[in-house]
């Protein structure tokens, strides 16, 4: 008989695992960063998105998202915050506007790390970009949450 820890260990996914490669640290994922939010400040769509929320210094959102990155990139435990939160309250996102995100970080990434290394931070941007999606814009109707058919 198989015990309910076992059966449960073979239906969960692995734990992702430290990105180690040579060039990856948090030197190298704050210039990601900086770079990135340098091009989504000047994006016609983003920018002003951003000049809304984020009004005079940015180097702690920039601190807090190197974190992030460092936390999703190098398993760092750096970053303590909450991001869906933080997302919901934007008003004038739109799904779109991921797309946008998502284009602006695969070219930062494919421009500063070897294309198998911007290959993981892209995989893991557009999983956070979908959960977010999810979060901010995915809603059940009415006959989907009494469990009508």
């Amino acid at each position: 008989m198989t015990s309910k820890p076992a059966l449960l260990d073979r239906v969960r996914p692995a734990a992702e695992q430290p990105l180690v490669r040579p060039g990856v640290d948090r030197a190298s994922i704050g210039v990601l960063v900086r770079k990135f939010y340098s091009k989504v400040r000047k994006d016609e769509r983003l920018g002003p998105i951003f000049a809304r929320e984020i009004t005079g210094d940015w180097e702690p959102h920039l601190e807090k998202m190197t974190d992030f990155w460092c936390s999703v990139i190098l398993k760092s435990g750096d970053y303590h915050g909450r991001p869906v939160p933080a997302h919901l309250k934007l008003e004038d996102v739109t799904e779109a506007d991921f797309e946008i995100w998502l284009a602006l970080f695969r070219e930062t990434a494919a421009e500063l790390f070897a294309p198998e290394t911007a290959a993981v931070f892209v995989e893991r941007a557009e999983r956070i970009a979908a959960s977010l999606k999810l979060a901010m814009f995915f809603r059940l109707g009415p006959a989907a949450r009494s469990g009508a058919k």
